[in-house]
């Protein structure tokens, strides 16, 4: 083979290896940023949702004991009056009268149906006062119950302000954070992922088969990755990966779509970036019904309380994420 022949199979060669580096989902990583960055909008992005969870639960319960109370504000009014009649009843000799329609009877048949009267309305009279106690009773708990609900709202307030002042700290640290325009908005059509009675979504691990890859994923990504599908994004994904230092991959939590047909490659232009403009719009119209934890895609982050946010990484197109959208998982 002359040399000019093997130079040429070598340039071959080249290409043919830079062009598999170029599609490897390797070149999807990571996230972007430090690990303690990542762990830090991890911690923000999850805080925020618990924290809107527990105000919805809490506004929730705030509706039903407002109607709870007025329903015992009217048993109230109603026995409190009742009570008031037997009062003045009894102011004007109730009692007296009881008895004179005993003395008056006019015989022993006659006189046990009247104390057999009396009795019952002893007895009525004396349920109709324990009743208006209890109905009080009732009452101020559900008015302390209301008290507890409005103050839970409160402190979650301030724990949805705190959340954000976290990620937003976190981002400025590593240069972003700035407001930035997103990428358009998409209807929300995704299937909701399962939640918990309360509203919240359970917690889960890596325990299913990540169809991109041998590892794993959590039931909630899988269903992500499903709806991803059934909405028409099927362009090569790499979820599941486990060399690296933090993030969401090596928890089954985290896909990387990349904006190419077939691989990550270079910044995405034209077709494709208008392809990874929509998949992040689709993401954030259904980040509640997914189960989202932020979305990362051109030099920006989405994270529910934030909105989109500049986001660097070192240069290259897989740290700045204009060759992939970034989707973590609750």
């Amino acid at each position: 083979m002359s040399v000019l022949v093997r130079r040429a199979a070598l340039t071959v060669v080249a290409v043919a290896a830079t062009v598999l580096v170029a599609i490897t989902p390797a070149q999807a990583e990571p996230e972007g940023g430090t690990k303690p960055l990542r762990d830090a909008l991890r911690a923000a992005s999850q805080g925020y949702q618990d924290a809107r969870t527990a105000i919805a639960n809490a506004k929730k319960r705030e509706g039903e004991l407002s109607e709870e109370i007025l329903a015992s504000q009217a048993r109230v009014a109603d026995l409190s009056a009742a009570v008031g009649r037997l009062a003045a009843a009894q102011y004007r000799g109730g009692s007296s009268a009881q008895l004179q329609a005993l003395l008056s009877s006019g015989s022993p048949e006659s006189f046990l149906d009247t104390a057999a009267t009396v009795r019952y309305l002893s007895e009525r009279d004396g349920a109709q006062v324990t009743a208006l106690k209890a109905a009080q009773a009732t009452l101020a708990r559900q008015r302390k119950d209301l008290d507890a609900a409005i103050l839970e709202q409160e402190n979650q307030l301030k724990e949805l302000r705190k959340r954000q002042d976290e990620a937003l700290k976190a981002l400025r640290s590593a240069g972003g954070g700035d407001p930035t325009l997103g990428f358009g908005d998409l209807p929300a059509n995704a299937t909701p992922a399962p939640r918990n009675p309360d509203g919240s979504f359970p917690s889960e691990g890596c325990s299913v088969k990540d169809p991109t890859t041998s590892g794993c994923l959590s039931p909630r990504t899988l269903h992500a990755y499903n709806e991803t599908k059934k909405a028409n994004f099927d362009h090569y994904v790499s979820c599941y990966r486990s060399a690296e230092d933090g993030g969401e991959h090596p928890r089954g939590k985290a896909c990387d779509w990349s904006s190419a047909a077939k691989g990550f490659g270079g910044m995405a232009v034209g077709a494709e970036k208008d392809y990874g403009n929509k998949l992040a719009a689709w993401y954030i119209a259904n980040a509640d019904r997914l189960g989202v934890l932020y979305v990362i895609w051109f030099r920006q982050i989405w994270m529910p309380g934030t909105g989109w946010r500049s986001y660097f990484g070192s240069g290259d197109p897989s740290s700045e994420h204009t060759n992939h959208v970034h989707l973590s998982m609750r």
